[in-house]
């Protein structure tokens, strides 16, 4: 069995796939432009030590992105950069993960980048599968970390509508993707609730004991309105069963045992 190549294998999803494929005995290849230890040296910007990062590749998981910086150049022309060492390299599948939504709200300026990266794939010679998934609770849960900075208020945007979704759940149904042939667009994947951006706050506020008004903030423009009306939900899509309170309380009770083991071993 030749190795699987994860690109972003050392981010939020991508580290999770690697443990995946791993525990299901699969040889795995970690694609990381700081070629950190256990890793494989490649960049997307440049496509430096791409071809080698790919040789003797069979299939890969491209869940590398970077919506902070350089994001079009990373997303959209480090993927085409990817897809032609791929090509040249005789890959057989990759496995792409995007965004439930992305071409149903383009208006938001990293779903349009997503879409564009996702015709990159599409226009490859490389036979691909493209998986869309809904929020991770993480990356929700990031979001609320930012807005609990103020004393007494958190200031939520009114009325997004979400359908949060364990990152771990998402590997799960990548790594069967990759083990599997290549497949087009395969069915959206999403969590098992859909809440609005208020009743996670609340939630998020009640497991971490704030106590903390929120203050709900009207967002103007075409983005907004867009996931107003549900275009980042796929509710006939519940591939997860993870809940976002669940995920808190779990989480939190994490936080809360390594911080006791620091202040132990602190003494």
């Amino acid at each position: 069995m030749n190795e699987i190549l994860v690109t972003g294998g050392t981010g939020v999803l991508g580290r999770r796939v690697v443990d995946r494929l791993r525990s299901a005995g699969r040889e795995v290849r970690v694609l990381s432009r700081s070629g950190r230890p256990g890793t494989v040296r490649g960049d997307l910007l440049t496509g430096a030590g791409l071809d080698g990062a790919v040789d003797g590749i069979d299939t890969m998981i491209h869940c590398a992105s970077n919506p902070y910086r350089k994001t079009r150049r990373t997303d959209v022309g480090g993927t085409e950069l990817l897809l032609q060492a791929a090509a040249r390299a005789g890959v057989s599948h990759v496995v792409f993960i995007s965004i439930v939504g992305v071409d149903r709200n383009p208006y938001y300026p990293y779903f349009r980048v997503k879409l564009d990266a996702e015709r990159e794939i599409e226009r490859s010679p490389v036979p691909w599968t493209i998986l869309r998934a809904t929020q991770f609770h993480d990356l929700i849960l990031r979001m609320f970390r930012l807005l609990d900075r103020l004393p007494a208020v958190m200031p939520i945007p009114r009325g997004l509508l979400f359908q949060p979704i364990d990152v771990g759940e998402t590997a799960d149904r990548l790594v069967e993707l990759a083990l599997s042939p290549p497949a087009g667009r395969v069915p959206d994947v999403g969590g098992p609730e859909v809440l609005t951006s208020t009743e996670l706050a609340r939630a998020y506020l009640e497991t971490t004991g704030r106590e903390k008004r929120i203050v709900e903030l009207p967002l103007p423009g075409r983005a907004a309105r867009a996931w107003h009306e549900g275009s980042q939900l796929c509710p006939d899509r519940a591939y997860g069963r993870i809940r976002w309170e669940e995920f808190l309380r779990e989480k939190i009770h994490r936080q809360r045992i390594d911080e006791t083991t620091m202040e132990g071993r602190a003494r």
